[in-house]
């Protein structure tokens, strides 16, 4: 027998059994996978910091090596951006807890106290639509709704109050967090500051182990992901600060107490891509019905017109061309991901659905240019 063919047969008989022996143990697999990713969760963390603070650090990089470049004192430029990334996050989440929280909190306390005037008035519309329509509506009685919503704050209380006995597990909790959180700003630290050794050193372990046929081929792969993970992630950010701030703006003229509650719903729910946009306006539309429904139908005109504006306008001005995946395959892998991984696949899925479909249309552009077809 051929030696190569011998070899591909054993290949091909090594990879089933490793394959029916994780299929067939494949909760003790997923055990040790999350304790892995547990092990590492504070690099990982890091990892993710460090590549959410690399545009600003860059740009401040390249702000700073122009006034110190050609001076002595040309390698603080690094470090300085460094610092000042760090500050300007700071800056943001002081920014955000002094003046946004307390005016969602304002807010919500505001909905709190009139709650059980605003279930009296769902009521009213509710006996003058079946009236109207001579509709029986005696099972939609909410009168007993208020009272429900108390025993369930009462109960939120009660477990509150219950967890006395287990503070020390959640005093370890909190230690647990606070060094995870500690370590993974260091990591990240470290990778904003050494990132050119750091991908030097990558590329040359890479180039080492990993014939070059195959190397620049996963190179190109892993620029191709950075670069659309990098444009995402600002796209979605952007796009949630200015639909939050501009909704926020609009509240104040439709209901100016809920327009902290409002803008914030709606700028949240907009990182998460197509079904964010829904998730936001049906959120505030149940809140503003419940005070006025014709102040719910404005916020949704309202809000139409807005999300029209900002994706067609501004959207595109500031953050430039979009990830380059058509909106069925955003769809698709938005669906996809969330059933697979919850949140963190609907957030995922339409940077790494861009990343193959791009991969996808090179390969078939080559191979219809290798084989000369149009």
């Amino acid at each position: 027998m051929d030696k190569r063919l011998f070899k591909s047969i054993l290949l091909i008989i090594t990879y089933a059994v490793v394959l029916v022996m994780v299929l067939a143990r494949l909760d003790v697999v997923g055990f040790a996978l999350g304790r892995l990713l547990g092990l590492f969760r504070p690099l990982i963390i890091g990892f993710a910091l460090a590549f959410i603070l690399n545009r600003p650090c860059h740009f401040f990089f390249r702000l700073y090596n122009c006034g110190l470049g050609k001076t002595k004192a040309a390698g603080a430029a690094r470090p300085l951006a460094v610092v000042t990334s760090y500050l300007a996050l700071i800056v943001v989440i002081t920014g955000v807890f002094s003046f946004v929280l307390p005016k969602l909190t304002e807010s919500i306390q505001t909905f709190a106290l009139n709650l059980s005037g605003y279930i009296s008035n769902v009521q009213d519309w509710i006996n003058h639509l079946a009236d109207y329509l001579h509709l029986d509506m005696e099972a939609l009685d909410l009168s007993s709704l208020n009272q429900t919503l108390e025993n369930l704050f009462k109960q939120a209380l009660g477990f509150l109050s219950s967890l006395a006995p287990q503070l020390l597990e959640i005093t370890t909790s909190i230690v647990s967090l606070v060094v995870t959180g500690v370590l993974a700003l260091v990591f990240s630290i470290y990778m904003l500051s050494g990132k050119e050794k750091l991908l030097g050193q990558c590329r040359r372990v890479l180039r080492a182990y990993v014939p070059k046929k195959f190397a620049d081929p996963i190179t190109d792969v892993i620029h191709l992901t950075s670069d659309t993970f990098t444009r995402f992630i600002t796209g979605q950010l952007i796009e949630a600060c200015i639909l939050g701030g501009l909704c926020t703006v609009g509240m104040l003229f439709i209901q100016p107490d809920y327009a902290p509650l409002i803008g914030v719903t709606v700028g949240a729910s907009a990182i998460i891509p197509v079904a964010g946009a829904y998730i936001g306006a049906i959120l505030s539309a149940v809140l503003l019905l419940m005070v006025s429904p014709l102040k719910a139908l404005i916020f949704l005109v309202f809000l139409v017109i807005l999300q029209q504006i900002e994706g067609n306008v501004i959207y595109p001005k500031v953050v430039g061309s979009s990830i380059g995946l058509p909106g069925i395959w955003v769809l698709a892998a938005v669906t996809v991901g969330g059933g697979l991984l919850g949140l963190e696949g609907v957030l995922l899925s339409v940077p790494v659905a861009s990343v193959l479909y791009t991969l996808l249309r090179r390969d078939v552009r080559r191979r219809l240019d290798h084989s000369g077809e149009a």
